[in-house]
């Protein structure tokens, strides 16, 4: 009796994936829920398990091909003796998975401008075929959202279709004879096409601005070292910097909501809870697991899921749910001795945090200098909702808060 491998649920939003690696060969035995393919989406990378025991029988979707919710990966056959591979795959095979990734998902989040909300999938496949573009068509879905019904009804009424306008590609100066040899041209993951793909959107799209400042790092480092063996005796987790900052961003988000909200067409969404993207650097790109509600939560709560989700993101075992919904991020790029830079927004957000390098550096204070632990601070922001007088007092208040943490404890 054969078993089909299937792709599973994906979470919201998320339609297809790309076959990132097949752990088996056919003909090899497989045990119950032991890994068999990697799939790679446009947030995270999800193992499929073996629904069965027995033998890997057929592969249908080979690595790198593009597959959607519910479509076949490969076939399990019972028992556990060898089979021959399975005969190499006609085209129909090839192509059902295709049909499977054509499934309409749940819309994007909305831009600033053109539609209130990008059009369905199965409508932008047409518009594209057509050569319509979205704002041509009247959209009758949530929000304006065309859907491919609007656009069969606009081409019935006879829309003139422009010529698809491809985008716009610098040619690659070819390489010289002798270099040639000695490069190796590699497919971006999709995780890095998403990465790639959305800080330009974000570029793009919002108007964005950065503003800097600086904090005396001295009273969280004395308060850190005084209490870290504690801290971690009691708590089962070491106490590191995120967790001050993270506690300092809830309070100034509180106080300048702006910077914790986001557009929505001509609407702007205020957010009454906090959750905080905490960028991780993995092998494979930057992810940006959340801290859901870390306004509700206390300093030792908050490094422990900061741990939970840093060594889930090394692993490759985040889920979707653990990326989706942040409200607010910060980004930590002194831990690879990074001592300024300008984040970009990771959209829709409208604030993300620079974190640097601590350095010990000359300041003046009374009007003596002394040598202080500091660390610039950067804030980005989308200056369409968040005015310069916002930023920088959220970007004091961060620094106010960390320079004096017994604010974090009195609620100031």
């Amino acid at each position: 009796m054969a078993t089909e491998i299937r792709v599973p649920t994906l979470g919201e939003s998320v339609s297809e994936a790309t076959i990132g690696k097949w752990f088996k060969k056919v003909g090899e035995a497989i045990a119950v829920d032991e890994p068999l393919v990697e799939l790679e989406t446009d947030k995270v990378t999800v193992e499929v398990p073996a629904p069965s025991a027995g033998v890997l029988s057929e592969i249908t979707a080979k690595e790198g091909d593009t597959v959607g919710v519910d479509a076949l990966l490969g076939m399990i056959e019972a028992g556990g003796a060898a089979v021959a591979p399975a005969k190499k795959e006609e085209p129909k095979a090839a192509e059902a998975p295709k049909a499977e990734a054509a499934k309409p998902a749940a819309a994007p989040a909305a831009s600033a401008s053109g539609p209130a909300m990008a059009p369905a999938p199965s409508a932008a496949k047409l518009l594209s075929e057509s050569g319509v573009s979205a704002d041509q068509v009247e959209g009758s879905g949530k929000r304006g959202q065309v859907l491919k019904g609007d656009v069969l009804e606009a081409l019935a009424k006879g829309i003139p279709a422009a010529q698809p306008a491809e985008a716009p590609k610098a040619a690659r100066v070819p390489s010289a004879a002798g270099d040639e040899s000695r490069e190796e041209r590699v497919k971006m993951t999709r995780l890095r096409q998403t990465i790639a793909r959305r800080l330009k959107d974000a570029q793009a799209t919002a108007a964005m601005l950065t503003t800097f400042n600086e904090v005396d790092m001295s009273a969280v480092m004395e308060l850190r070292n005084r209490y870290k063996e504690l801290f971690e005796k009691k708590h089962g987790v070491k106490l590191g910097f995120m967790g001050f900052f993270t506690k300092a961003v809830t309070h100034a988000l509180k106080e300048i909501p702006a910077v914790n909200a986001e557009i929505d067409g001509t609407d702007i969404i205020y957010k009454n809870y906090c959750h905080i993207g905490v960028a991780v650097g993995t092998e494979k790109g930057l992810v940006v697991p959340v801290v859901r509600n870390a306004d509700e939560m206390s300093i030792a709560e908050i490094e422990k899921e900061i741990g939970r989700l840093g060594k889930a993101a090394r692993d490759g075992q985040l889920s979707v749910s653990d990326m989706q919904g942040g409200t607010f991020t910060i980004s930590n790029g002194g831990v690879y001795g990074s001592l300024m830079s300008t984040p970009i927004l990771n959209a829709p957000q409208s604030g993300i945090l620079g974190m640097h390098k601590i350095q010990e550096r000359p300041v003046a204070i009374g009007g003596q200098v002394v040598i202080r632990p500091m660390m610039y601070l950067a804030l980005s922001y989308d200056h369409r909702i968040v005015d310069g007088k916002e930023a920088v007092t959220f970007l004091v208040r961060v620094k106010d808060t960390l320079e004096d943490p017994e604010r974090l404890v009195l609620d100031l």
